[in-house]
């Protein structure tokens, strides 16, 4: 199983969150269920390649 992390708040009526890795696609849900199902959802999308132009970070190690 894959674990990633992802950021999270209550708004009065939402969910609002962002996956840690992807943090420009926010994402919403009416529980934080829901805001879960919609992350995995989004995860989903990103890794298939169906959202362009998606901005990545990884570490560059320099001597």
């Amino acid at each position: 199983m894959k674990e990633i992390e992802y950021t999270w708040w209550k708004t009065e009526q939402f969910y609002l969150g962002y996956l840690n890795a992807y943090p420009d696609y926010m994402t919403q849900g009416e529980t934080k269920e829901d805001l879960i199902d919609h992350l995995k959802d989004l995860l989903a999308d990103l890794e298939s390649d169906a959202i362009p132009y998606i901005r990545h970070t990884e570490k560059l190690q320099v001597a």
